[in-house]
């Protein structure tokens, strides 16, 4: 049916073309008519089988992007708490370290304080011993210097008298003379 109705147009348009003379700006009758004709053929195939699978590559493309869309905002939401959650850990991590610097001033400060205590009790344990030392020294000289200018006194006096002296009454005249001699000094 198709082919008798092509058949039967272009006969009346071949009819029509012959008696009048053709413009060169306008087209012929009949290849206005064919290109109508095929311009409605390739406009409805275009329109079965073309448009549909362009309407449903564009819903897929649409589909994609649009998740694609979503699946970002998703993962922005997942940086986002993540950046959030590292943020408070750093924060905590801070606190931790500042209490753990507090704490470690205190223990310096501590130690510290305890290594002077030691210090000082050392020192004045070393100071006790040496003043302890002195007064055994100077005690030891002074018996030293007494037994020795004792000695050399009654010596001295045995050889002036020419005679020998008693040894505990030498030693009583010595003794007394020096005790005078320390009063006097101090």
């Amino acid at each position: 049916m198709s082919w008798s109705l092509a058949a039967g147009v272009s006969a009346a348009v071949a009819a029509a073309s012959e008696g009048e003379e053709q413009s060169i700006l306008l087209p012929a009758v009949y290849d206005i008519v064919w290109s109508a004709v095929s311009f409605a053929i390739i406009f409805v195939l275009f329109w079965k089988f073309v448009m549909p699978r362009m309407k449903s590559t564009l819903a897929e493309r649409t589909e994609r992007i649009e998740g694609g869309v979503a699946r970002a905002e998703e993962m922005q939401e997942e940086a986002r708490a993540s950046l959030a959650q590292y943020q408070a850990k750093l924060a905590t991590a801070r606190d931790e370290a500042a209490a753990i610097r507090e704490k470690a001033e205190a223990e310096k400060a501590q130690i510290i304080a305890e290594a002077r205590r030691e210090a000082e009790a050392q020192a004045a344990a070393i100071h006790a011993n040496a003043a302890a030392q002195i007064a055994a020294e100077r005690a030891k000289a002074a018996a030293d210097l007494r037994r020795s200018a004792g000695a050399t006194a009654t010596d001295l006096a045995e050889k002036i008298i020419g005679e020998s002296l008693d040894r505990d009454r030498a030693r009583g005249v010595v003794d007394r003379f020096i005790a005078e001699l320390e009063q006097a000094g101090r």
